[in-house]
């Protein structure tokens, strides 16, 4: 596989793939502004020159990071792509000082199958006041919010409900 961080140009791929997700209401829409202003926190999935997944890690409060805009275009899913994509994100955190990350998403069992717990968004403060009272679904949003608590080799074994931040 092969998961790289993106670059400049792989910017108006990340934002088809996203945008394709988002017209189905699989996850939320992101301009292509949004995209480059976002372009440190990708990865790409990158397979003979073409980006066929994205997935980002995007730091919201000292030792929180959302992974966040993760897609697999359809008919590369169930082959490791979403989870390798996931895990490249997991393996930065700690590397930024991130001891916590958290999932909004409207595909739980995803994000569960990786070893991440079911919370409350309001257990979420810095993201709800930060991007959610922006968002079109405010209040009103069914995206299922997850958490995970992590060490110096990735998720701890059994997360807990408590916030550090």
């Amino acid at each position: 596989m092969s998961v790289r961080k993106a670059r400049v140009d792989d910017a108006p791929a990340i934002h088809a793939l996203v945008n394709r997700f988002a017209r189905k209401e699989k996850m939320l829409p992101l301009s292509l502004g949004l995209v480059y202003e976002r372009l440190r926190d990708f990865f790409v999935y990158e397979r003979r020159g073409k980006v066929l997944a994205c997935g980002a890690l995007h730091v919201v409060w000292e030792d929180l990071a959302e992974v966040r805009s993760l897609a697999v275009q359809k008919e590369y899913q169930r082959r490791g792509i979403g989870a390798a994509l996931f895990h490249a994100c997991i393996e930065e955190a700690p590397r930024l000082g991130v001891r916590r990350v958290f999932a909004l998403t409207f595909v739980p069992e995803f994000f569960q199958k990786m070893g991440m717990t079911l919370v409350a968004k309001e257990a979420l403060p810095h993201k709800v006041w930060a991007d959610c009272v922006r968002c079109p679904r405010f209040p009103n949003c069914d995206e299922v919010a997850l958490v995970a608590d992590l060490d110096e080799h990735g998720i701890k074994s059994s997360s807990s409900s408590s916030s550090s931040s």
